[in-house]
């Protein structure tokens, strides 16, 4: 690509000298010339970037400059998510998104606490913005929507890495539209768990030496992300960094991964952390009030203005009226009780913990790092060198009052609801080394965290748990207990084992339902061939089952329409099939199943592996697919069956085939040995660009379960380095 003269050149073979840039200032530009000179980014022959910097704001420079190469818009996304900025390049359907973000993320408040930051951190915030803006700089083709320039500060607005923040997981943004519009809005399918969503979330294990053929720790590392959700990646520096796995587009830190010594997995917690108190208003002197216990306390109000993209491409904006009790802004109106919404915000501190954990050496320094208590929604699996192993409950958990239901809203004007600082790491669920063997967590309970030697419920308030068990929880214990000779290759194995435990559960009430039917009952006759094959079905998935076919689509036809009363009800949706809905009910999917499937396939006897498919068509952000198009057979189904792998498909308005767009993204095993040795794969492949080798290079191994080897040291790259360069060569 020939670059402008007024743009920066920085080739691997010769000067970095820079050329000035009349849109940046001389001491900018000389600024990003000394990172690039002092980073080499080197492409492996999967695409994935290997980046060392002298520093260890060098190696973020080149990290972050490395994920714009591969998928700026994801990072561009990310940061339009995170700043409440969407609507400025979607239009005003966007806004109440917006405004949810801006009750928390406020840019002024940022830039203060990017100010009170310590000088360290400034360091590796300034770098992500330069690498940002020197990939800009240097890619006069690439036009962003919105997002111009980076600033050191907005790296605050993104901390953590997880699928959806705290504030978009806690604020139904129909309630919220409904509190400024003042009238009612109905929750819509998605906010009633009525439409089809994956479980979001990951499977994590780690397993003692004792239990291991070679005598080392290992570690699986599975993500249940939308797809391209993250950049696979390395980052070393001469200052201790060498961190491997995967990165949350735009961060420019390894969420989940691993370094020479310790490996860490996160997976969303079901820990009750985020609280709505409704507060009873009081307008006097025309200022708002809020009764707690026998005092008023005044709302604090403040207008807030946000942004737009008109049709014709104009900029439009509204003001907002934003009001916040000292529980947090206002979000809904409940028969008259304002809701305010309390959470973490703790910018400075999530960050730090959220770099340094990739530095830690063992269990003791990682544990150091969580006492910031600014991780809030990730429960941890843990292995290290040393042998050590671990599940670690979210660091940030409010002490309250365990006779209330915090499930629900509480009532802020009794000051007995208020939180009461913060647990201590000793007092939070944990299974540190336990004599099992191993540990896990399926975004489950902890209660199960490590079989007979995880932590008692009744040793810990209600409200460190909201999620209850799961069915892959089941399976994870099942694919774990009693075994003591795992390898990476059969941890793998156990990764992507292929029962199905809901179903096993499901298809013998199923069975006996049918078997239940008179004699005479026409659905004996209409029904005996999906049943008998339902009846020699091992409850496996694979791709030539067409019991797993049968299996899905009948429990699909069953979620569609009763998935929001099993929400409603706090079961899984299995349980709810098996505990609510009686015979005549399941018999009548079955019978819908068998139409269905012969309507869209011409047969009900249909391979899984012809149903259930991979498809990357281009880079868009919402995806689409075309039964026409190539795309790859997959094997393994939704994790809502307890399938440890998942894959979250479902057919389109277009389609009839499903196609995954969740699930399984990131995979990768650990061992920690002498060395570390790892495998790994990502669905589709590094790139985000169609016209990229890369762009769908790891589809066929991502599809199968299979996983190539990772490059962590510099002797394994040897015979597999595509390039090698510095930022803007």
């Amino acid at each position: 690509m020939t670059r402008p003269a007024l743009l920066l050149a920085a080739l691997f073979a010769s000067s970095l000298a820079p050329v000035q840039a009349s849109a940046a200032p001389a001491s900018e530009t000389a600024r990003w010339s000394a990172h690039a000179r002092d980073v080499t980014i080197t492409r492996d022959d999967w695409g994935i970037a290997h980046v060392h910097g002298t520093t260890d704001a060098d190696a973020v420079f080149g990290a972050i400059y490395a994920q714009a190469e591969d998928d700026f818009a994801r990072i561009e996304m990310n940061y339009l998510t995170a700043l409440g900025r969407v609507a400025e390049a979607e239009g005003e359907s966007a806004i109440w998104q917006d405004l949810r973000q801006r009750l928390f993320v406020d840019p002024t408040r940022l830039k203060a606490q990017y100010s009170e930051s310590p000088a360290w951190l400034r360091a590796l915030m300034d770098a992500w913005a330069d690498g940002l803006n020197y990939y800009l700089a240097t890619h006069p083709e690439v036009r962003p929507r919105v997002l111009t320039r980076f600033e050191p500060w907005m790296a605050l607005s993104f901390t953590e890495g997880s699928i959806g923040g705290d504030i978009e997981r806690s604020i139904p943004l129909s309630q919220l539209q409904a509190f400024y519009e003042k009238r009612e809005i109905a929750l819509t399918a998605l906010e009633t768990g009525a439409a089809p969503r994956e479980p979001s979330g990951s499977n994590g294990i780690a397993i003692a030496p004792g239990h291991t053929k070679n005598g080392h720790a290992l570690l699986l590392i599975n993500p249940h992300t939308s797809f391209y959700f993250r950049s696979e990646l390395q980052m070393t520096s001469e200052e201790g960094l060498n961190a491997y796995g995967a990165s949350t587009w735009g961060q420019f830190f390894i969420y989940q991964g691993f370094n020479t010594r310790t490996g860490w997995m996160h997976t969303s917690s079901g820990v009750d952390n985020i609280d709505s108190f409704a507060e009873t208003v009081v307008e006097k002197d025309g200022a708002h009030f809020t009764r707690y216990g026998d005092e008023l306390r005044p709302v604090t109000e403040e207008s807030l203005t946000l942004a737009y993209r008109r049709e014709d491409g104009t900029k439009g904006t509204r003001t907002f009226p934003v009001y916040r009790t000292h529980h947090g802004p206002v979000v809904a109106d409940h028969g008259g009780k304002w809701i305010a919404q309390a959470l973490m915000w703790k910018p400075i501190l999530a960050l730090e913990q959220s770099w340094l954990r990739t530095k830690t050496e063992d269990l003791a320094s990682y544990l150091d790092v969580a006492e910031r208590r600014a991780n809030s929604s990730n429960d941890t699996i843990f292995a290290d060198s040393k042998g050590e192993i671990a599940y670690l409950h979210p660091q940030f958990v409010p002490v309250r009052d365990d006779t209330f239901d915090y499930t629900e809203v509480v009532d802020g004007a009794d000051p007995a609801t208020d939180w009461q600082g913060l647990h201590t790491l000793e007092s939070l669920p944990s299974a540190i080394d336990p004599g099992v063997g191993w540990v896990h967590n399926t975004n489950d309970w902890p209660w199960d965290a490590a079989g007979p030697d995880s932590p008692r419920p009744e040793d810990f308030p209600k409200y460190m748990d909201q999620f209850g068990p799961n069915y892959r929880g089941v399976h994870a214990d099942a694919v774990l207990d009693g075994r003591a000779d795992f390898t990476l290759e059969t941890l793998v194995g156990a990764a992507f084992d292929s029962h199905l435990p809901a179903f096993a559960m499901l298809i013998p009430q199923l069975l006996a339902d049918y078997d239940a039917l008179p004699e005479e009952d026409p659905r004996r006759a209409a029904l005996a061939e999906p049943i008998s094959l339902l009846r020699r079905w091992d409850h496996r998935w694979g791709y030539a089952s067409q019991a797993t076919s049968l299996a899905v689509v009948w429990g699909d036809t069953l979620g569609a329409t009763y998935r929001a009363q099993a929400k409603a009800a706090h079961l899984q949706l299995p349980d709810y099939i098996a505990r609510d809905l009686d015979a005549d009910t399941r018999l009548a999917a079955l019978e819908d199943t068998v139409v269905r499937l012969t309507r869209d396939f011409g047969t009900w006897r249909v391979a899984w592996g012809d149903i259930n498919r991979f498809q990357r068509l281009d880079n868009t952000l919402t995806p689409h697919f075309d039964d026409d198009a190539p795309s790859l057979p997959v094997p393994f189904t939704s994790a809502v069956w307890g399938s440890l792998a998942s894959f979250g498909a479902k057919p389109y308005p277009n389609t009839a085939k499903y196609y995954g767009t969740s699930g399984n993204s990131f995979v990768a095993v650990v061992e920690f040995g002498p060395k570390v040795r790892a495998l790994a794969v990502t669905a589709g492949g590094e790139s985000g660009d169609p016209a990229s080798p890369h762009f769908a290079d790891q589809a066929e191994l991502y599809a199968q379960g299979a996983l190539r080897p990772v490059y962590f040291y510099p002797e394994e790259l040897t015979g597999h380095v595509e390039k090698r360069y510095h930022p803007g060569g």
